[in-house]
């Protein structure tokens, strides 16, 4: 495991590179001086000899934590970004919400514990945020979210949620939509000083290359979660 500029590297062969990225690191960033997976990425593929190449399928927050898959060759890069478009490439995150006046999530929402999410976004440039709108606004895109309630008490509940599609904020939107915002969620929630309890746990999809299954879990890092019966197990429930 390789931990040096902040890498967590899960997993690497000639095709990928399976890694953890940490919470505050972007995926991507123009941004002058600023550390993201990316530039992370290349300086530790060519510190192997090979080619500065990496390749972005999928991005998280920058607040998100959470397990990625980059490609270190463009054919590579394609067969990963067709799953993505196919929706054959599994995505898993925990989120730890927040419960208004001491309800469980069912008596909160009005949704039972495990179901299915689905709402059309719109997404303002200029404010960078995901709003909810009515299906056929302009603009609008379809977002499709499974969730399933892992544990709750003391105002909190854990959810598992398998993400479809890979809207701008979808999940954060999504959740606070139905009156349970992400604990830490300054944008969409209440202003807090807490980190944003959200986590990319779960990546499974066909290996680029030949095409064998690819299945990585990793536990939250962010105390939040602490006193919620997270695991590995069930994650993969």
């Amino acid at each position: 495991m390789n931990t040096q500029n902040n890498l967590n590297i899960l997993y690497e062969d000639n095709s990928i590179i399976i890694c953890r990225k940490p919470a505050g690191t972007a995926t991507q960033t123009r941004r002058s001086g600023q550390k993201d997976m990316e530039s992370m990425l290349l300086s530790h593929v060519v510190s192997q000899g090979l080619p500065p190449y990496i390749g972005i399928i999928h991005r998280l927050d920058q607040p998100v934590e959470g397990v990625m898959v980059f490609a270190k060759n463009q054919k590579a890069a394609g067969a990963l970004s067709l799953q993505v478009r196919d929706h054959t490439m599994e995505k898993y995150y925990y989120a730890l919400v927040t419960l208004p006046d001491g309800k469980d999530f069912s008596a909160a929402t009005g949704l039972p514990a495990e179901g299915t999410l689905t709402d059309y976004l719109s997404f303002d440039k200029k404010s960078n945020t995901a709003a909810i709108v009515s299906a056929g606004s302009k603009d609008s895109k379809k977002a499709v979210l499974d969730y399933r309630v892992v544990s709750e008490h003391d105002g909190a509940a854990c959810l598992l949620i398998r993400l479809h599609t890979g809207r701008h904020h979808q999940i954060r939107v999504q959740l606070a939509h139905i009156g349970t915002p992400i604990c830490g969620d300054s944008k969409y929630g209440r202003k807090t000083a807490s980190s944003l309890a959200l986590c990319s746990c779960r990546i499974v999809f066909a290996h680029p290359a030949d095409g064998r299954k690819m299945d990585y879990t990793i536990c939250p890092c962010n105390p939040l979660f602490e006193g919620f019966p997270i695991s590995l197990q069930t994650c993969k429930k």
